[in-house]
């Protein structure tokens, strides 16, 4: 069971770098051919507007907000986080799926003998090698083998228990790059606001003299980014723990289908 988990290794990692260059690829262009163009235009617009003496209220467009790097890194990032989210919650819930199903059929009333474990099992491993590596029939396969071999309920429990208790571990293991990327936009969003802010001191002579349009870009830099960064932040936190707790109530479920559909009809015969 082991090697069928590992099996499936290479191909989340190259979906996830698979993902990257395409958000990569799609945000950049994006970016190249229509943010920047039109961003750049209302810019020097507006700049031509402030050199003639023209009074007017500057436009706030939401393509002058998006324009820098900085901004489109976490896009970037957000895509990409997104894109491995909907991999683990589509995993989730295909695993959800065998719920519904009676995978190991124990008619109400009837007992499970230490005896018929063997006999069992046999609808796990008829499963396709991709289903037996989902949580619920590793869980089921791992009962049925403990109560074969232990004879006693107790340790049954438990051995589902550990089960459930390691694949839970390891789905939130599994969400350490998510939360990387979650930390990681702000700070880009900090870096934008610290590289505004130089540019705006840089300049600060020019506003001495009169000029604060440079200032003025400079800080709209910091500040935009910083913007951008938050608000994406918010928007991956909320989806990470929507998919956390349907990974969470995936692990508590399978423990009380194993309980509820199994383990209560498991019994010992007095010798």
């Amino acid at each position: 069971m082991a090697n069928k988990r590992k099996s499936s290794l290479p191909a989340e990692l190259i979906y996830q770098v698979g993902a990257l260059l395409v958000a990569v690829i799609v945000v950049h262009l994006l970016y190249v051919t229509m943010i920047r163009p039109n961003a750049d235009a209302l810019l020097a617009n507006q700049a031509e507007r402030s050199a003639a003496g023209e009074s007017f209220v500057p436009e706030r467009s939401l393509y002058v907000v998006l324009r820098d790097y900085e901004q489109e890194s976490c896009f970037i990032l957000m895509f990409w986080s997104m894109a491995m989210m909907g991999y683990k919650g589509r995993n989730a819930l295909r695993e959800r799926a065998l719920l519904q199903d009676d995978i190991v059929e124990v008619a109400e009333g009837m007992s499970v003998l230490p005896e018929d474990a063997r006999e069992y099992t046999r609808p796990i491993q008829a499963l396709s090698a991709a289903n037996q590596a989902m949580l619920l029939p590793r869980a089921l396969l791992a009962a049925l083998q403990r109560f074969s071999s232990t004879r006693n309920v107790q340790d049954v429990s438990e051995a589902v228990k550990a089960v459930c208790e390691s694949e839970s571990d390891r789905l939130d293991s599994e969400l350490s790059m998510v939360r990387y990327i979650a930390w990681a936009i702000p700070s880009i969003g900090f870096i934008g606001t610290v590289r505004g802010i130089g540019d705006a001191l840089g300049q600060a002579y020019k506003a001495v003299e009169g000029d604060i349009a440079g200032v003025t870009a400079s800080l709209g830099v910091a500040f935009n980014s910083t913007f951008v960064a938050l608000v994406i932040s918010i928007i991956i936190m909320f989806l990470m723990h929507q998919l956390q707790l349907i990974q969470e109530r995936l692990v508590l479920d399978t423990q009380a289908y194993a309980d509820q559909r199994l383990i209560v009809h498991m019994q010992v015969r007095d010798l």
